[in-house]
This record gives C-alpha cells, structure tokens and sequence, in this order.
C-alpha cells in the first residue's frame, strides 16, 4: 500500500484539492482530509511515537528487570563482593541483584526507544505538529498507480508540501 500525503495551509485549499480528487474519478474511499473539523490525527490512525516508544519500553521492561535482578545476584553470589559489610551476605546479593534490576530498567527505556520519547522523530511528528498548528492534510492511500494519478492532480495546485510513502509491511 503506498500514501501520499498532502499539506495546505488552509481550510479552503484542502478542499479544493479533495473535489479535485474526486472529479479526476479517483474513489473518494481511498481519500482522506484530516484538520480541524475533518479527522484528527488520531481518528486516522496516524501514531503518536510517544505512545509506540512508551509500549516499547514497557514490554522491554518486563524482560529486562527480573534478568537484571538475577544477573545481579549471581554476579555478586559469584564474586563474593562484600560492598556493604553492615548488611551481610544475602543483603549484599540482594542488593546486587536491586542494582541489576536497575540497570535492566535503563536498557529497558533506552534500547526501548526513550530517547525517542525525548527528541521525537519520524515524519507522524511533523505531521502531527502541522495540524496542532491549523494545517490541513490530504491523504490519498491505494495502489502506485493511483498515488500518481493523484500526484498529478494535486501538484498544481501547489500545496505547502507533498510527500509519498510506501508501507514496507505491505510488500
């Protein structure tokens, strides 16, 4: 399945690319308009990689933690360390094993996609902020054939930006 994508700067604009669509017979079932008073982002399924990054971790996590804690604990059990003399043996793994435990979470957040959460990144970003700002989006979804068709409708009408994608799941 491939996309093009579409942004206008006004209301009037999407609309006028949407009819356009739809007079050059292209099946308004593969066209979506998304901004204020359409579809929102979220309507459309268009991810926020926060949320994604956030289910990353979380399911990392629950890797990650326990083997940290046993790793921790047989790491201290194998050395004998007695870092902390006052809490004793046992205490002493256990602790190794609470300090490998921390450890997994941070590769947890990190490997799990936390920098993300902090930077943002792909284009969902970019497209999600330019209809937070009042921007329109015209997105037209369908074979590679019909993306070009709609490209060569919507081209001259000289959007702020125009961009295709091709989904590599559906390949």
């Amino acid at each position: 399945m491939s996309y093009l994508v579409a942004v206008w700067s006004d209301r009037i604009q999407a609309e006028t690319a949407y009819t356009a669509l739809e007079s050059a017979k292209i099946s308004m079932d593969k066209v979506d308009l998304l901004g204020r008073g359409f579809k929102s982002a979220d309507d459309y399924g268009l991810i926020d990689p926060k949320d994604e990054a956030w289910k990353q971790i979380k399911q990392l996590a629950f890797w990650t933690i326990p083997f940290g804690f046993v790793g921790g604990f047989s790491f201290n059990l194998i050395t004998g360390l007695d870092t902390f003399p006052w809490a004793g043996t046992l205490g002493n793994q256990i602790i190794g094993g609470l300090l490998g435990s921390v450890a997994g979470a941070m590769g947890g957040f990190f490997i799990g996609g936390g920098t993300g959460i902090g930077f943002g990144s792909g284009d969902a970003v970019s497209y999600r902020n330019r209809l937070k700002d009042g921007k329109y989006l015209v997105v037209v979804k369908g074979s590679d054939a019909l993306i070009s068709q709609a490209s060569q409708v919507m081209r001259p009408l000289r959007p702020e930006n125009i961009q295709g994608y091709t989904d590599p799941d559906s390949r």
